[in-house]
């Protein structure tokens, strides 16, 4: 990711991009690991997230999330920070977090 990393504006933000990034396993283990930690470093969520994936596979589901609208990235020294736009998702689609932030149904 560049130092001027793309963010989409909150007012174009769309549901099925937004519901296409979270319908990877991975990328939602990374949604719910940010509501849950806050702003973490990118290495952070991926341990915590118990993501065993490649350096590289890891940049590609956060590039996705973050095209989506779904989360935002900041650099701060040499780390990379992401946070949860959680009121621009609340805004333009109530509920959604909150029903993606629930806890897997036991089957």
């Amino acid at each position: 990711m560049s130092d001027q990393a793309f963010h989409p504006p909150a007012e174009e933000l769309t549901l099925p991009k937004v519901l296409a990034a979270l319908a990877d396993p991975a990328r939602l283990a990374t949604v719910r690991t940010l509501a849950r930690l806050g702003e973490s470093a990118c290495g952070r969520i991926q341990h915590d997230a118990g993501l065993e994936v490649s350096k590289s596979t890891m940049s590609h589901h956060l590039r996705i999330l973050r095209e989506a609208g779904i989360t935002r990235s900041r650099t701060q020294g040499a780390r990379r920070l992401l946070t949860l736009r959680r009121q621009d998702l609340d805004r333009r689609f109530p509920g959604l977090l909150d029903a993606v932030l629930q806890p897997e149904l036991i089957r």
